[in-house]
């Protein structure tokens, strides 16, 4: 009974903290500008010159290169600086930009860790620092991003494991933490995050077994847990329980058992990579019915028998 009270203290807490970035602050167009302006004194490279020279107070902060403002509030409602080849960091007053939808970093050199004031973004429903040189664990605040549908970490030097906390984002439909340096289990509450179409977590320092709740994640199209140290089997049941699944990239880990014998169930499936494990048995008959594969990766397993595929008109 103390344990269950405790938590539902803890979550009426993580809600209310979520509530309050939204209202504890009163900003203006005016504050965007300054935050934004902050956020260009932490360039310390900007080889296009394109900030350095648009962003000015000489223009209005709705007419910057990067910069999208709201139509009926006339506030800064998304940042896109990807492909800019910017060298810096990012500064704790990018939290100040309250009405911020979507914050795109991608293809970047920025580098540090990501200020916790950014949890005060919480109409922020797109979020990419993808290939980038940000370090550290993968923020605690994250969770407290309500709104969160679109999350990419991909391509960093994150470390440490993945929190337990970020199933509370459950209006995400993109979750990708690949090219990290995560360790650790996967953890088996984000099998909770049911909207996700893609879920992948490629080229970390992952162990232990996936969880069998990722598997009844009906809504994954993609699942990708490639270059792991991922071990256990597959469950029989797979294309049943993943009926839009596109792509299973499961290769390089050490997977073992029997390929799921259900595989034409899978009908959508277009790359199934589950090379350099140690699955046995049988070469399923079913992969020869499915129809839209494009890409099979069976090599480097002890595999038995022969394919036979459907000649396609």
């Amino acid at each position: 009974m103390e344990k269950t009270l405790c938590y539902i203290f803890a979550s009426l807490v993580a809600i209310l903290t979520s509530q309050k970035c939204c209202t504890a602050q009163l900003t203006n167009l005016a504050t965007d500008q300054s935050s934004l302006l902050e956020m260009k004194a932490h360039i310390i490279s900007d080889p296009s010159l394109t900030i350095t020279t648009n962003w000015s107070n000489s223009s209005s902060v709705c007419s910057w290169i990067g910069v999208t403002c709201g139509s009926r509030h006339r506030r800064v409602t998304a940042l896109n600086l990807s492909d800019m080849g910017l060298l810096g960091s990012i500064p704790p007053q990018l939290g100040n930009l309250s009405f911020l939808v979507s914050l795109d970093l991608t293809s970047n050199n920025f580098s540090g860790t990501l200020p916790q004031e950014l949890s005060r973004l919480c109409r922020l429903k797109f979020l990419s620092i993808e290939e980038n040189n940000f370090r550290g664990e993968i923020p605690s605040w994250l969770p407290f991003l309500p709104k969160l549908e679109y999350l990419s970490l991909r391509s960093n030097s994150f470390s440490g494991f993945i929190p337990k906390s970020i199933s509370n984002l459950t209006n995400l439909y993109h979750l990708d933490f690949s090219f990290n340096s995560l360790e650790g289990i996967i953890p088996p509450e984000i099998g909770r995050l049911q909207r996700l179409q893609l879920l992948a977590i490629q080229s970390n320092n992952l162990t232990g077994i996936i969880p069998s709740a990722i598997f009844n994640m009906s809504s994954l199209q993609i699942l990708a847990f490639r270059a792991n140290g991922l071990s256990g089997n597959l469950p029989n049941d797979l294309c049943a329980t993943l009926p839009f699944i596109q792509g299973i990239y499961l290769s390089l880990n050490e997977l073992s058992g029997q390929i799921p014998s259900n595989l034409s169930q899978c009908s959508q499936i277009q790359v199934l990579s589950l090379d350099t494990n140690s699955f046995s048995g049988p070469i399923p008959a079913a992969i020869g019915d499915l129809k839209s594969l494009q890409i099979l990766q069976l090599s480097g397993n002890q595999l038995t028998g022969m394919l036979h595929f459907l000649y396609k008109s």
